[in-house]
């Protein structure tokens, strides 16, 4: 079976993107426009809910972002991109997984609603602000993280980073420059450094 990923240039499909590339899977990509279920209305034909990502594989279909990267790694690994349940960064590890959109990622997104999709007259600069200290504050725990180590956890490279890079991503999109405080710029700054990386931004 072909994995095909629906995508959208620096949305969530990033995350999952990045995951294929970095384990070098065979994949087709569609990227979309977006929002793809107002710009490519045949797309809810695949996913109702008009979001991406969302991965095909067989008679699997996958829709969160986090949780597709994590079905990848545990489907077609091993790979060091997981943390095995046995390892000791086992909880810190699904922990970041979960806190990349619960945490990080949502109050991002009302931002993005709120200064740039709704039409002019819905827009709501009250709203867009205050969730935007809410995701720089919440960002403190990446920041306190990487005051000593190159990596999430595990002492290593894995989706855990990915997951939780994508908002780092989504912040310079929506000109949260705050986002780089000394560590989480230094963190940054290595793990962009990443071929994978590097060719899933331009994809």
């Amino acid at each position: 079976m072909t994995l095909t990923l629906y995508h959208c240039k620096r949305a969530r499909s990033m995350r999952p993107l990045w995951t294929l590339l970095e384990m070098n899977l065979p994949h087709e990509l569609v990227t979309l426009p977006f929002p793809p279920r107002v710009l490519h209305k045949e797309y809810l034909k695949i996913n109702p809910l008009g979001t991406v990502p969302c991965l095909v594989d067989g008679a699997v279909k996958m829709t969160e972002s986090a949780g597709i990267c994590q079905y990848l790694v545990d489907r077609y690994g091993p790979t060091p991109l997981a943390v095995r349940p046995d390892e000791p960064d086992y909880g810190d590890y699904l922990n970041w997984l979960h806190r990349s959109d619960a945490t990080l990622t949502f109050p991002q997104t009302l931002v993005l609603r709120y200064t740039r999709l709704e039409p002019e007259e819905r827009r709501n600069p009250q709203v867009a602000s205050d969730y935007r200290k809410w995701f720089l504050a919440r960002m403190r725990c990446v920041e306190e993280a990487t005051a000593d180590r190159e990596y999430l956890c595990a002492n290593r490279f894995t989706i855990a980073d990915i997951c939780i890079t994508y908002a780092i991503v989504l912040a310079q999109s929506l000109d949260i420059e705050e986002v780089f405080t000394p560590n989480v710029r230094r963190y940054w700054d290595g793990i962009t450094r990443r071929p994978a990386f590097q060719l899933a931004m331009e994809r």
